[in-house]
């Protein structure tokens, strides 16, 4: 009755971080090129109390065992990189990526890292930039002059503008795109920014549309890939089995209530 006690418990610290994956989901169904979680679960050792296989009669083996469970526990939270839907903005600087690969960009203290959201400004000088100013790599910068709605981004990277005394566009650079042999085992860092770890690989840098790298789509928005309803049905699959944990102890409780009062 103790054991059951510690299960129970176990899978009501289990379901709770559950319901904490769903509802970080839930609050980020609108943050561009949000990617959502899953929490996978394990159950934990177990106490044998017979092993199968051990010998029934001198002529038989007993054809199971008698082992008893000592609940769940959470082993991973994994990052589904599974496409999000694109809404066009007609803003000339966003992009999105259609299919595989990362935007790469310079943090405040040099380090690299790389995002699905292609929400891009440009800032005083020229250069394109996220919303927290951090500058896409290879750096591409506007020249002095440039007619701002006139930024063009091809499906394969190349960035071109028009000089208000030109009529030809202009190259002003080309887009790279960066993908991972394990981007599930990438670091979210907040921001909308991933960080590179020794699960994840090495990055490995390519031209858009070619290499298995996805496209680009200019005057795109990546949205986040959570589906509401999904996660809504997820969170109520949570709660319940929080609840049936809950009586598990409710009821683990009764029974040891019960053998205190046999001696009355």
């Amino acid at each position: 009755m103790v054991r059951s006690l510690y299960s129970a418990a176990s899978g009501m610290n289990a379901q709770q971080f559950n319901i904490d994956t769903v509802s970080n989901n839930l609050s980020n169904v609108n943050t561009n090129g949000f990617k959502r979680n899953r929490a996978d679960f394990q159950d934990l050792i177990y106490q044998t109390m017979r092993t199968a296989g051990t010998r029934a009669t001198e002529h038989t083996l007993r054809p199971v065992g008698e082992q008893i469970g000592h609940g769940s526990t959470v082993s991973s939270t994994q990052k589904i990189f599974e496409q999000g839907p694109l809404r066009e903005t007609q803003v000339p600087t966003d992009m999105a990526i259609e299919g595989d690969g990362f935007f790469r960009v310079q943090t405040y203290d040099g380090q690299d890292a790389y995002t699905r959201d292609g929400s891009f400004n440009i800032d005083s000088n020229g250069q394109l930039v996220t919303s927290q100013g951090y500058r896409l790599i290879p750096e591409i910068i506007m020249p002095e002059g440039f007619i701002q709605d006139s930024v063009n981004v091809t499906t394969d990277g190349r960035v071109t503008v028009r000089l208000p005394d030109q009529e030809a566009p202009l190259t002003v650079g080309r887009l790279e795109l960066v993908r991972f042999t394990n981007p599930a085992g990438l670091d979210a860092v907040g921001e909308n920014l991933f960080m590179e770890t020794p699960a994840s690989g090495e990055p490995v840098a390519g031209v858009p549309g070619q290499e298995g790298m996805g496209r680009i789509q200019h005057g795109f928005i990546e949205e986040s890939n959570v589906d509401a309803v999904n996660e809504m049905v997820n969170m109520i699959v949570a709660q319940r089995a929080y609840e049936m944990n809950s009586r598990a102890v409710q009821t683990s409780d009764d029974m040891l209530a019960m053998a205190n009062q046999m001696k009355r």
